[in-house]
């Protein structure tokens, strides 16, 4: 199986770039599988994989670190994004905002789609994000957020990839690690290391065992 892994930034697959002894460059090519480093946020994301995305492909697995509204999902957790959200498409009329589905020019809304019963893959929680231009950290955007929007995850990314893979049609998953709780912004609360390491972990096993 060919499989494009897409990440935003190169150190957050820093292990898994030493464990296949992968050399610098955004576009890596090898035996197994192609790696594409597109940048971060969702214009970046969407003109990489424009230039990369191609048939060739039997999936396409976004793989990142990510913010988590739910604080009972432990920092370091690997999870399934299986839906994803471009949470600021739309509007705002006074204090109320209209999406980008509801003013009927678009959609928001994007799935995952890859079956599988590996556990690698069942295993792993499931859960739905948004995706942002701006990181929430005021108390009352997390709050409008969420209940707008019941999010798990928060990215920068995320429902870019998926939105390409739909239009694309080509199979993917976005695998991401808690590497802290959406909050004000407070860097002694985050476990991005462990985040990592346990995202990475988890992407080696998947590609050596798929």
């Amino acid at each position: 199986m060919k499989i494009l892994v897409v990440a935003a930034t190169r150190p957050e697959l820093s292990i898994l770039a030493e464990y296949f002894n992968l050399p610098e460059g955004d576009f890596l090519q090898t035996d197994s599988f192609d790696l594409l480093i597109t940048g971060v946020g969702m214009t970046a994301t969407a003109f990489s994989l424009g230039r990369y995305l191609n048939t060739n492909y039997n999936l396409i697995l976004n793989l990142g670190i990510a913010g988590s509204f739910d604080r009972n999902i432990p920092l370091g957790s690997v999870v399934n994004v299986t839906t994803d959200v471009f949470s600021e498409f739309g509007v705002e009329d006074g204090e109320n905002f209209i999406s980008i589905d509801d003013l009927g020019f678009g959609k928001s809304h994007y799935k995952s789609f890859f079956s599988s019963t590996l556990r690698t893959i069942t295993d792993l929680q499931k859960c739905n994000g948004i995706t942002v231009n701006k990181v929430h950290g005021n108390e009352l955007t997390i709050e409008q957020v969420t209940k707008s929007r019941s999010p798990v995850t928060e990215s920068m990314e995320g429902a870019a990839v998926l939105y390409c893979c739909e239009k694309a049609a080509l199979p993917c998953l976005q695998i991401r690690a808690i590497s802290n709780y959406v909050e004000r912004r407070n860097k002694d609360n985050w476990q991005i290391g462990l985040a990592i390491k346990n995202l990475n972990n988890w992407a080696v096993s998947f590609l050596t065992n798929t």
